[in-house]
């Protein structure tokens, strides 16, 4: 009934896996920091961007220019290093983009760079506790609160409106993406490689939820009431592709998604068919219908 083997059951009732645990060991990679934020010596209200070898991107003054980089407190007292990007003149929205696992803003920020100017958005990004320059540990509850800061901070310091908002989740990102949008209407929301829980990733035959379980989308997947794109790639080695089938089905405005053939994890956003559709997406999928 419940999709478990007999000894899983077992293992499950007799040494039930807390949530912490299951996040630590699905999620948790943070990479040794490859970039730093320290205060302007001309303007000590403002910081600077430093990069170093290690987030591998030739850069020119006027690209690093476009990068603003703060800090912003979390609800759980963790300092939060955000980067807003502005990669286009007249955007039409702003991303709000939670990263996968393994990295951290260095490296994704030429990413950022190019994808923002491709698809005519702006980009807002954070680390996750723990990650890069943001102080604290990586938990399940420190996500959600960090990516509260990285909602709040948009919408104070940079005025954003929320439906002028697209929320990115990657990987692990989609998981605090997925709670921030089943508690506010956005724009529309991306979710790229989504799990449905952390249990459903260690046990691919759990057809139901556990008490204990880790990262809950697939629960909070029926509360969002903005436009979902689902992409994901069908080789997917680590989070399997029926990840990406079951949460597209229980979303309520389901957009066309976007199945990969032949994509792994982590290759997606190499293929032709990844830029094609974010830009379907920004020009037709979100755009204004005449009255």
């Amino acid at each position: 009934m419940n999709g478990l083997t007999l000894s899983e059951l077992c293992c499950l009732f007799c040494c039930p896996p807390c949530p912490g645990r299951i996040a630590a060991k699905l999620a948790f990679l943070p990479p040794e920091p490859t970039y730093s934020v320290s205060a302007d010596p001309n303007n000590q209200s403002k910081f600077m961007l430093k990069l170093s070898e290690r987030a591998d991107w030739q850069y020119n003054q006027r690209e690093l220019d476009a990068f603003e980089v703060f800090y912003a407190t979390s609800s759980r007292g963790n300092r939060i290093a955000c980067m807003h990007i502005r990669a286009t003149a007249n955007p039409k929205f702003t991303i709000l983009f939670s990263h996968g696992n393994a990295v951290d803003l260095g490296q994704m920020s030429s990413f950022y760079l190019g994808l923002g100017t491709r698809i005519n958005c702006n980009i807002f990004s954070y680390d996750y506790s723990g990650y890069g320059a943001s102080t604290g540990k990586p938990s399940e509850k420190n996500l959600y609160a960090d990516i509260n800061t990285a909602w709040t901070s948009m919408r104070t310091k940079f005025g954003i409106s929320p439906d002028k908002i697209i929320l990115y989740g990657q990987s692990i990102g989609t998981v605090p993406t997925v709670d921030l949008a089943s508690r506010y209407e956005v724009g529309a929301v991306i979710l790229h490689s989504p799990l449905m829980s952390g249990l459903r990733v260690a046990f691919p035959n759990t057809k139901r939820s556990w008490f204990f379980d880790a990262f809950p989308s697939i629960d909070k997947i029926p509360k969002i009431n903005s436009p979902v794109l689902v992409i994901h790639g069908t080789e997917d080695e680590v989070i399997d592709f029926s990840h990406g089938v079951a949460i597209y089905e229980r979303c309520p405005k389901a957009l066309e998604p976007l199945w990969v053939q032949g994509a792994s994890h982590n290759d997606v956003e190499l293929y032709c068919q990844y830029l094609d559709r974010l830009k379907h997406l920004i020009t037709v999928d979100l755009a204004p219908t005449s009255s």
